[in-house]
């Protein structure tokens, strides 16, 4: 299986804060822990050509990890409509944090993506409401984050097709954490915490779910199906049918 996380990697360059939390860029940061079950990771950011996501580095991609936050609007629509096709292909694709105003994951969606959201030092409790579900595998019944940007309702999606995560705030507000689509062949799993001014992804329990989504969302060895004009596989009068 072969995982490439991609990542503006601007906070890192203009915040010292962030860069003194993630002195690897978050990318590094999730790149490392990854690495540590002897996967097959590599990383791609916004300033490389073509974003560090050509033709060839996404046809050879089982899972795209994808942070962004700044600079959405930066990511050309030929790379993001390449994203698309891939994920429609088969290629599984995780989407963290404030990605969920990515292009990608909008085109993806079909919706707006949009939230509530406010950076006040609180607390996060991401209560499990999927407990059998793999990517939720070895999470007890919730995890608690010291401080966290929060998210709240109404997030504007589709309706999950698998709710796993529900995130409760200090300051009241709830919101859909965790949630798996299905597009084309391709496997999506959105996943909230991650706000850059925090160690979130040193968090056991974090890495936990991101290393899950990676293996849930790996695409299967199934034959690609088969579309357009198509012979009958039957006789038909006057016609031959065609053994496939």
């Amino acid at each position: 299986m072969k995982i490439v996380v991609w990542n503006e990697n601007r906070h890192e360059k203009e915040n010292e804060v962030v860069s003194s939390i993630y002195p690897e860029g978050i990318h590094g940061a999730i790149q490392g822990f990854l690495r540590e079950e002897g996967l097959d990771v590599s990383t791609a950011t916004l300033d490389e050509p073509e974003h560090g996501l050509t033709k060839e580095v996404l046809d050879n991609t089982d899972v795209l990890i994808w942070w962004g936050h700044q600079a959405h609007d930066e990511v050309t629509e030929e790379v993001a409509e390449r994203v698309k096709e891939r994920v429609l292909e088969g290629m599984g694709l995780v989407v963290l944090h404030s990605a969920h105003f990515s292009k990608i994951f909008k085109k993806l969606m079909g919706t707006s993506c949009d939230l509530k959201w406010r950076e006040a030092d609180e607390k996060e409790r991401l209560w499990v409401v999927n407990p059998t579900h793999p990517i939720t595998e070895g999470i007890g019944e919730f995890i608690e984050l010291e401080k966290e940007e929060m998210y709240g309702e109404h997030f504007d999606i589709p309706v999950p097709e698998e709710l796993l995560f529900v995130s409760w705030f200090e300051g009241g507000e709830v919101f859909r954490s965790g949630a798996t689509f299905q597009r084309g062949r391709g496997k999506i799993f959105y996943f909230r915490p991650g706000h850059e001014t925090y160690p979130t992804y040193y968090h056991a329990d974090i890495q936990r779910v991101i290393r899950n989504g990676v293996h849930w969302a790996a695409g299967l060895a199934t034959p690609k199906p088969v579309y357009g004009n198509a012979q009958p596989l039957e006789p038909i009068a006057g016609t031959t049918a065609v053994k496939r």
